[in-house]
This record gives structure tokens, sequence and C-alpha cells, in this order.
């Protein structure tokens, strides 16, 4: 109960005190020995307002203080002491926190006020790496301080950790510890700084609440982000940034929700708010020019306490023409119903034209596109009503072989594969044909329906690489080769690029007997840790390029001692000697199913090991099992840590024992 008088204006402290419990550690919450985590998504505090409700969650000022186990450092957002553990923040944030070992780079000059924090143990590859996340980092805050303002006066960290990566909040961004073990940036951890540094404004020194707040913390961040990644890597990472949002928004198009009105509890949210958010934003930069969009929303963050949607909309169309309010409306008001079509083009007079047509309920102005038989192309901005017709004219004495409507894809549609004539089918109907054609081993289909996206989307790594992968499998290696160094050397690659390419790489090294290269390629897919399918078939044709070159590493004794007490606590079927060897909070699940399973064989060879940072062991190795009587057998990676207790089992992160 609250004190039954407070003045006006006054002020009461309320302290609140209770336990959390934490029955299995995951991303949001984690207790153990290699450190704790807690982010704003578990509820660790009390908040009135979560991020399900239509205004978002609760952002303000804090202090927080931890206490820290022994040898252990905390980290959050906002200046720290951090001897101490104590973080003071005075931007609109969450409280949130991670405990662990790191080893810090600071930045210097420019980046003086940035720093990365890498897992204990880093290598001098991970600093080299830090070292050119924080000066993106710093890059990216002085591009947006150019139109934005003055940067808020908080510190920025770049924080590795092992869950929990893309996560940003105030200044404090977690990465994925792989993250700096790639060979170079790749394009979803650079959003997720540029993500970052946009939100020291957006949400930060201006706290972003409303209905709509999504389109703004989301959409508007992620449109800005784009533009420094256009600034710093070019025209072409921008377009595959804005393919990816495209793609990623057409598999829910026909069940959207409006912008307005979608929260998290829509599974349609994410999806929505992120990539449909951020090709609205940059519709209206469009259509209201850069300095125009850029001066309503630099006013916007200066005037207002807080940033609104509405807001935000009403000193926009202030600066817009008459039908611009209709243009917005449409866009964060009312779920996607537009569909823009394009005829075959039909030579009149002296010049080519295309009918268009545009079955949605707002008017566009949009660009069509005509290639002439000689490879040129012509650019012309046509109106089209709402529900309505128009024509696009290119005047040129040259035949047009191929016209297409809109080919930014800035419009959200509910379809894109009547964009273009004669008809191409669109990207991600293409891609989901070659993935679909591959599994199915049939490589010629595959990289047929690869190279049809390619040539609608030259921009796509997806294709380009399944393309290689798809022609590697049908023995043309020059060809493979040629699309596998080529997505290596795109100025930001992403993480699924650099895996399967080095992948390629190292398959091609294998067939003209270069061991080494294969090695060599195959250990670079390993540490680029992309997704699942990758990162194990790295590590299996790691081993096999070790064993033809004699180079296998000799495994660890005390971890393989360590594995035979675990295969007999296994057959031993008593959930306590498991749980002894097992990190306490970690593999509660696979503890109760190996138990409750009860096999009747269980036996590990350990093919390799290699240590990690903070302490850990990754130990590939080969199971054999009996359970109800059926035989199994298959690899796994056993990740072993080391306390002062000796080794422990801390995770098992492939598992394919079948």
């Amino acid at each position: 109960n609250l004190p039954s008088s407070i003045a006006p204006q006054g002020a009461v402290t309320v302290t609140l005190e209770y336990r959390l419990p934490v029955e299995k550690n995951n991303g949001l919450t984690s207790v153990s020995s290699e450190g704790s985590q807690f982010l704003p998504p578990a509820f660790w505090y009390p908040t009135p307002n979560t991020p399900f409700t239509a205004r978002g969650a609760d952002t303000a000022p804090f202090r927080l203080s931890v206490t820290p186990a022994q040898s252990e450092m905390v980290l959050s957002s906002g200046k720290d002491n951090v001897d101490v553990g104590s973080f003071v923040q005075s931007l609109n944030a969450q409280p949130f926190f991670v405990t662990g070992q790191w080893d810090l780079v600071n930045g210097e000059g420019e980046a003086r006020n940035v720093s990365a924090y890498l897992l204990r143990g880093a290598t001098p590859e991970e600093r080299r790496r830090a070292d050119e996340f924080i000066k993106f980092a710093a890059a990216a805050r002085a591009y947006y301080a150019g139109f934005l303002g003055a940067a808020p006066d908080v510190p920025v960290r770049l924080i590795a950790v092992r869950r929990g990566g893309g996560f940003d909040d105030a200044g404090a961004v977690l990465l994925d510890a792989s993250a700096f073990r790639r060979s170079k940036i790749d394009a979803a951890t650079a959003l997720n700084i540029a993500d970052a540094m946009a939100r020291l404004w957006l949400g930060g020194s201006t706290i972003v609440r409303g209905e709509g707040a999504s389109v703004l913390r989301e959409g508007l961040v992620r449109h800005l982000a784009t533009g420094f990644i256009e600034r710093q890597f070019g025209a072409e990472a921008a377009a595959a940034e804005r393919l990816r949002e495209r793609i990623a928004y057409a598999a829910i198009a026909k069940r959207d929700a409006s912008l307005r009105e979608s929260t998290p509890l829509l599974d349609t949210h994410f999806a929505s708010a992120l990539n449909k958010g951020a090709l609205a934003w940059a519709l209206v930069e469009r259509a209201m020019g850069r300095d125009a969009f850029v001066a309503a929303l630099r006013a916007q963050l200066k005037t207002d306490n807080a940033l609104t949607l509405a807001g935000a909309r009403a000193a926009l169309v202030e600066r817009g023409d008459a039908s611009f309010k209709n243009t917005l409306d449409y866009l964060f008001d009312q779920p996607t119903n537009t569909d823009l079509l394009i005829g075959l083009p039909q030579a009149r007079g002296g010049e080519w034209v295309a009918a268009l047509r545009n079955t949605g309920s707002a008017e566009v102005t949009v660009n069509a596109q005509a290639t002439t038989e000689r490879g040129e192309r012509l650019n012309v901005a046509v109106k089209i009503p709402a529900r309505d017709f128009s024509e696009a004219r290119f005047r040129t004495a040259s035949r047009v072989v191929r016209v297409e409507v809109d080919p930014e894809k800035l419009y959200p549609q509910i379809d894109y594969g009547n964009d273009t004539a004669p008809r191409a089918r669109a990207v991600d109907e293409a891609l989901a044909d070659a993935r679909a054609a591959f599994s199915r081993g049939d490589f010629a289909g595959a990289e047929r329906a690869a190279r049809e996206a390619l040539a609608v989307a030259p921009v796509s790594q997806e294709a380009r690489v399944l393309a290689a992968r798809a022609a590697l499998s049908s023995n043309k290696l020059d060809e493979a080769e040629k699309d596998f160094r080529s997505a290596l050397d795109d100025r930001l690659p992403t993480a699924y690029a650099l895996a399967w390419s080095n992948i390629g790489l190292g398959e091609i090294a294998l067939r003209k007997n270069g061991a080494a290269e294969a090695l060599k390629r195959f250990d670079e897919a390993v540490r680029a840790d992309a997704e699942y399918a990758s990162t194990s078939d790295a590590r299996l044709k790691r081993i096999r390029a070790e064993s033809i070159g004699s180079n296998a590493p000799a495994p660890d004794e005390s971890a393989k001692a360590f594995i035979a007490n675990l295969d007999q606590a296994i057959r031993g079927g008593r959930k306590a000697d498991l749980d002894r060897l097992i990190l306490t909070g970690e593999l509660v699940d696979f503890s109760k199913g190996i138990v409750g399973s009860q096999p009747q064989v269980w036996q590990t060879r350990v093919l390799r090991t290699e240590m990690a940072s903070g302490n850990r062991l990754l130990a590939d190795v080969e199971i054999t099992t009996r359970i109800l009587d059926q035989d199994r057998k298959g690899t796994a990676v056993l990740v072993l840590t080391r306390g002062n207790a000796g080794w422990k089992l801390a995770d098992v992160q492939f598992f394919e024992v079948r």
C-alpha cells in the first residue's frame, strides 16, 4: 500500500523484494558459473506496460547496481563504475545486465567512447574484428548526428555473448560471439550495430510511445540504418538489404494487419513492423525529398517530449502536398492491398507503351523501367490512381524487350510476381523452388531456379550461393568457384554466404588435391557459425581434410576422460549422476530425455577437440547407441567448460545421431 497522502508533484520511493526462479537457462534469463544474463523480455523487474501493448514497453532513466560472483564483470547500458557493478542510465531505456569474463578493447580518437567486450581468451583476429566494429559504430553515430543532432552522451558497448545476440538498448549491443570470429563484418551484425546507434536518438534521448510505436522503433530505425549501410558499403549493399526486407514481408503480406495497430501479440508483427515499416518510410522519404524528411524528423526530436507516430505524421503532412496525407493513411492505417501489374510493351508511333494497373486503395507514384534489346534502361515516373489503370511511355526507337514496375520494390504489395513483362517468377518463389530442388537432389533444377532469381535480383547472395552449390554438385567446378568467390568478395556478405562459399571452395580444393587449402576454407566456415546446416557440414569436412593431410590434432586427454565418465553416467541411468557432470541450469531437457530413454548402449568416440574462448572446449564426437532395441549412430559436438571442479558439459551444439 502506498502512503495515503503524497504532496502534489511529490516523490515516493517504493522498494520491492522478490525472488525470480530460473528453471533452465536461455537467452533471456540465465544463472551459471560462466555468467548470468537478465534481459527485459524476461520481465525480471516490475513494469506496468509490456511490449505486447500497442504503446510498447515502458522505458525511463534508471540506476542499476548488481553484485556479481567473484571474478565476474557486470555489464549494462549507461555510465558505469564497473568495479562495483553500478550503472547510471540517463536515456530512456530498460534495465538489463549480463555478467561474465571479457577482454576489453577500447576505441580511440573519434571512437573513444565506444568499447568492445570479447569473451575472455580472445585471439588477435577477434581483436582486429572488434576494432573494425568499434570504428563502424563510431561512424554510424557520427552519421546520425549529422542530421538528428548531437549524439547523446552515453558510452557504446559492443558485448560478445553466447546467448541473446541481437538485443540492444541505449548504447549497449549484444553481439553473438561468432560475429567477432568471422573474416569480415557480416550484414546482420552491421545492421544490428547501425540499428542500435539510431536508437540512441529514437527511443533513447527522445522516448517513443503511443499507438504504432513499433513503426518508429523498428521500421524507421531500420530505414535510417539502411541509409547508413548505403553510405558505408554502397548502393548494392542497401539494395540487398531491401531485398531481404521485401522477401521477409512477402511471406505474410496477405494476412497482415495495419502497421498502426500491430503489436507483438500478432504473429506477423516483427516481419511487418520492421520490414514493411522500413519500406514505408523509404517511400515517405522519396515522396518528400531527403531534406524535407530529415527536417520534419529532426523537428519532432527537438520539440516533443515524446516521439509518436501520430505526431510524426502530422509534421510530415505539413511539409507534403495535398495528396500526401492519403498516402500516409494508407501506409500506416490500412492492411496492404496494393498489387502493381504491368503489361507487355507495345510499339506506338515512335514510342513503346506498357499498361499499368493498381489494385490498391491508394494512389501510387511509381517508376517504370524498360530494357531495350541493346541493354539500355529507360525510366519514367507514372502516377496510377487507386483501383485504376495508367500507361508508361518510353520514347525510344530501339525494341523494348522487358518492362518492370517499381524496380526499386519500395511499395509493399500482396504479389510481386506480376511486376515484370514478360513475366518472371518473384525472387522468393524462385529461391523456394531452388531450395526444394536442391534438397531432393535435382541440382540442375536448383541451379536453373537460383539463376532465375539472380536474373531478377543480382544482389541476392542466397541465390548466388545456391547456384554455386548446385553447380558444384553437378561437377561444374569453374562455374561454382567463380560464384563462390564473387559471394566472398561482396562488400557486406551475409554469414550464410561466408559459410557456404568457404565450404564450396574447400570442396573444390579437395577435388584438386589441395588438402591444406581445403582445411583453411572449412575452418573459415566453422568460424562463420552461420547456422546449423553449414556449421555442422563444415565441422565434418574439416575432420576429413585433416585426415587426408595428416594434420589432425591430438584430442585433449582430460576431455576424453571426462566424456568416458559421461558415457558411464548415461548408461547408468541415474539422473543425479548425470546432472553432476552438467553445468547447472544447462541441458535440462537433454538430461531428462537421455535418462528417460534408458540407452542399452552409449559409446562416444572423440574425433577432434579444440579450445574456444572462455575456458570452453568443443569436442567433435561419434556416438554409437542402442535405444529401445534400435541401433543408432551419428556425430555430435559437445561443449565442455572447465571450472574449479574440472570439466562439465555446457552444451550439445549439434546432434546428428539417427
